[in-house]
């Protein structure tokens, strides 16, 4: 993880207003921010380890756990909720043995509920990566899981 984090920081100055560039493109690099990263970017930026956390925490683009290597994004916007998407979302986390906002123990999957994703023609809709499946059941959720598996 060290090498990806320091060629990161080699793009930046040492100047304290790069903490959020760096931030993103560890995040970008990493797909997440760890303890490690936090540990090495601190004495880079001279910023102590609790400044930097309470800066990422701030927003909601940053994560500091570890991601799936799939993120399964089921909508619950009005019109997926009026066509069953609790359901696709109930399928997804039996399928998955997984809640919202967890990760599979092999770290394959990641679940996520989404207030909308603006395709309301084909809801219910479920993204898997940048995946859009349309007019899902739980019987086709279970479908498009079974390649990613």
């Amino acid at each position: 993880m060290g090498d990806r984090v320091r060629e990161v920081m080699e793009q930046f100055t040492r100047d304290r207003g790069n903490l959020i560039p760096i931030l993103q493109k560890v995040q970008e690099a990493e797909r997440f921010l760890s303890p490690e990263a936090i540990t090495e970017i601190s004495p880079f930026l001279d910023i102590s380890e609790s400044d930097i956390y309470s800066v990422a925490s701030f927003y909601t683009q940053f994560r500091f756990t570890r991601p799936g290597d799939h993120t399964v994004k089921v909508c619950l916007g009005t019109a997926c909720h009026v066509r069953g998407g609790e359901r696709i979302l109930e399928g997804v986390e039996r399928e998955l043995n997984i809640q919202p906002g967890q990760t599979t123990d092999d770290f394959k999957f990641s679940l996520e509920r989404v207030a909308c994703f603006g395709c309301c023609a084909l809801a219910p809709v479920m993204v898997i990566d940048q995946d859009v499946y349309s007019r899902m059941t739980p019987v086709k959720a279970k479908e498009v899981l079974a390649p990613h598996k």
